[in-house]
């Protein structure tokens, strides 16, 4: 109340001045935001410097209440706005009124291939952000998928940096839309979670700027991101939230980032290293002065009173300091100070019906053996549905994504609701996974307990799918630790709680047998060819009922792709193959080296050619089929500073309308350092009717033939033979053409 009095008094003299130069440059909205954060810094003292630089609370830090500069809030997401907890704890503050809509992960959207639903889901969120007061979204997440392991992978947006880059781009644009800024994580080389806070990560330069860093650099220099979060891992023997080589050299030098760099909470680790190395707002957990249980200790943060210390010791000047603060000045001018911000909305209709939208066109039909799917009603008098993953919340959990809903229709009532009378649907347990249901003081209410034997369940759920003529068994992973989850990583690449041999008796008793995945990871299949059809339907949020069973009854034609490879093994991945993967906690400091280099996933399934993968990255089957002609370009040569444009015709051959995304990779033929088989540089999702055909381009540019060389710490592309490829999946190839660059 007394800030809002102090805002209204400072409103009210500006508007009694009968002079439009009595207002102070800081708050006059017709003058540059530039000059207006110079005004303001040079009013604040230093003490009101330093304050501003660190949290006051879990999820926030202070303004300038004397000048009426407002308070920083940020909230939880990528996939929903996080419920409200208490000022210094993380229990919840029993709001009523903070529910939301929780739309898909991250690997969901990175699976539609399509920037329209990425600038759709960031509008989206975004507009419930705003409503919820929130300054800062902390996220979306790029982070590249390394290992199938890493517990946060369904937070990211798949294996590959262009695709990464290409769905970017749009979120950072829809959130900011609404005068709330994106806080792009976790910047930089946090590929897995056990041992997070004490992995010195050791990569080339090439692996680098090749793999880890186009996507962020695309919500910088494309996106124009407000907001990036430092990861807990260290690089280069520097934690990331204060590290010269990517904060100060990278992203503020090379990339002119003009934002704030926020570290994760709890990720700062040394006030000189954060004065010095490009930290800029502090936020922790139980980070230096603040432990468990303690109050207002945020004056003990590492950018507080010791930096203030230093200052007036004389130990560090104030330049530093100054810079920071311009940085948190200028992301309040363009979200709290911006008067155009519009109002948002909260759990209306038109969210629900984006996160279904995109739901659906993320799910990805990874097998379709005799059309088993879409399932014909006119013919089906009962349908079983098997596992626990039918009827778990799967909002609940995961770590710092975890939400509290509005609403959630599981699969189960989903699939329910759109059958209605037409059949008889039955659910069995089949197996007993995770039955408890809170986190964070979040409660799901569910009781799952199940007492019975694995062998009582499975042959239960055996007699039901012999006396039915459609069985879809829905498993997976779920958001407890060891699975999809936050600070831990899975211990294998295998589904847990006996759930292939659930699917291996379900085999033999129908044929008709859907097995549903809901993931963030790739899964090993034992079963893969035993069972008709198998559907990734990741974890989708609010309407993953309705989404789900719009495919599975074919009023949705799917078209997701997969943002990532299955291996059929582990040891299919580069990063155990090649590389290292820690699963003991360390608290000692431990390196991991990433061998592999720039041969991440599909990058070195191509490598592997006697080894194919289980599903290749870009695979995802239609109710339809297309056929694509031959891949044609404008010219046969392009110089350095030409465009060469590549055309291709694809038809809808099949009896119904859908979606394809066609993908374009570049091979070099000849080059001087060893080079990916092909990479991604291209891809746009088209929708056909039937017997339709549509022209489909892609430009290609120098940048698009380039690779890093770390030798010379620049980007190169050489002259000579190049291959277009256009593909359907990264081994579904359809056509080549050969090209040369002069």
């Amino acid at each position: 109340m007394k800030k809002k009095l102090v805002y209204i008094a400072l409103a009210l003299a500006f508007a009694l001045s009968a002079q439009a130069q009595t207002i102070p440059l800081y708050l006059d909205e017709t003058k540059p935001i530039e000059e207006r954060i110079e005004d303001a810094l040079n009013r604040m003292t230093l003490e009101e410097k330093v304050a501003m630089i660190h949290a006051q609370s879990k999820f926030s830090s202070p303004g300038v209440e004397r000048l009426g500069i407002p308070d920083v809030w940020m909230t939880d997401g990528p996939h929903g706005i996080r419920p409200e907890v208490l000022w210094d704890e993380w229990d919840q503050a029993s709001w009523t009124n903070d529910s939301c809509v929780a739309f898909p992960a991250l690997t969901c959207l990175a699976a539609t291939w399509n920037p329209e639903m990425s600038l759709l889901y960031g509008k989206s969120i975004g507009e419930e952000a705003r409503y919820r007061k929130k300054t800062v979204l902390l996220g979306p997440g790029v982070n590249i998928y390394r290992t199938p392991l890493n517990g946060r992978n369904f937070e990211y947006m798949g294996e590959d940096p262009y695709l990464a880059s290409r769905m970017v781009v749009p979120y950072v644009q829809g959130v900011q839309e609404n005068g709330v800024a994106v806080c792009v994580k976790h910047y930089a080389l946090n590929n897995h979670e056990v041992n997070r806070h004490t992995s010195n990560i050791i990569v080339d330069d090439r692996a680098l700027r090749e793999i880890y860093l186009p996507a962020f650099k695309a919500a910088v220099q494309e996106g124009k991101a407000w907001s990036i979060m430092g990861s807990y891992n260290l690089y280069k023997n520097q934690h990331a939230c204060h590290n010269q080589y990517l904060l100060n050299d990278i992203l503020k030098g090379e990339w002119g980032f003009d934002g704030v760099v926020v570290s994760d909470w709890g990720g700062t680790h040394d006030t000189e290293q954060a004065i010095k190395n490009g930290l800029d707002l502090e936020f922790g957990s139980w980070t230096n002065g603040l432990t468990a249980g303690a109050s207002n200790a945020y004056d003990s943060y590492y950018m507080a009173f010791p930096y203030l210390k230093m200052i007036k010791e004389g130990k560090v000047g104030k330049e530093e300091l100054n810079d920071k603060v311009r940085r948190v000045l200028r992301l309040i001018y363009r979200t709290e100070m911006n008067r155009n911000r519009p109002w948002g909305s909260m759990n209306s209709e038109a969210h629900y019906a984006a996160a279904r939208q995109i739901a659906q066109e993320g799910i990805v039909l990874l097998k379709n053996d005799h059309q088993v799917l879409p399932i014909n009603l006119d013919q089906v008098k009962k349908i079983a549905v098997v596992g626990e993953n039918a009827v778990k919340m799967m909002t609940v959990g995961g770590g710092s994504s975890s939400l509290k809903v509005q609403r959630e229709i599981s699969p189960l009532d989903g699939i329910k609701a759109r059958v209605g009378n037409q059949a008889e649907v039955v659910w069995v347990r089949g197996y007993v996974g995770d039955a408890s249901g809170e986190y964070n003081g979040v409660v799901t209410g569910q009781n799952l307990k199940d007492d019975r034997s694995p062998e009582e369940l499975i042959a239960e759920a055996v007699k039901v799918a012999k006396e039915s003529d459609y069985v879809i068994f829905i498993g997976g992973l779920n958001k407890s630790a060891g699975q999809d989850c936050e600070d831990s990583d899975r211990s294998g690449l295998n589904l847990s709680y006996g759930q292939d041999d659930v699917i291996a008796a379900l085999a033999k008793a129908n044929k008709n047998l859907v097995v549903v995945n809901i993931s963030g990871n790739a899964i090993a299949m034992p079963w893969v060819n035993e069972v008709s059809a198998i559907v990734q339907d990741w974890y989708i949020g609010s309407e993953a009922g309705p989404a789900l069973a719009a495919i599975l009854m074919g009023d949705a034609n799917p078209s997701g792709k997969l943002p990532f490879t299955f291996p059929i093994k582990l040891e299919d991945n580069s990063a155990h193959a090649l590389g290292e993967f820690v699963y003991e906690r360390s608290n000692e400091i431990v390196d991991v080296k990433y061998n592999e280099g720039i041969f991440v996933g599909y990058r070195w399934a191509d490598k592997q050619k006697k080894v194919k993968p289980l599903f290749a990255f870009g695979h995802g089957l239609s109710y339809t089929t297309f056929e694509y002609g031959q891949a044609m370009t404008d010219k046969k040569e392009m110089a350095m500073d030409e465009v060469l444009t590549i055309t291709v015709p694809v038809t809808n051959t099949g009896n119904r309308e859908g979606a394809e995304v066609v993908q374009l990779y570049i091979s070099d033929l000849k080059s001087s350092l060893p080079r990916p088989i092909k990479e991604l540089k291209g891809f746009q999702k088209i929708k056909l009717a039937p017997g339709e055909t549509k022209e489909v381009t892609f430009t290609i540019a120098k940048d698009a033939l380039s690779f890093y060389d770390d030798a010379q710490q620049t980007w190169i592309a050489e002259p000579g033979k190049f291959e277009a490829i256009v593909a359907a999946s990264a081994t579904d190839i359809k056509s080549k053409v050969v090209f040369n660059l002069k």
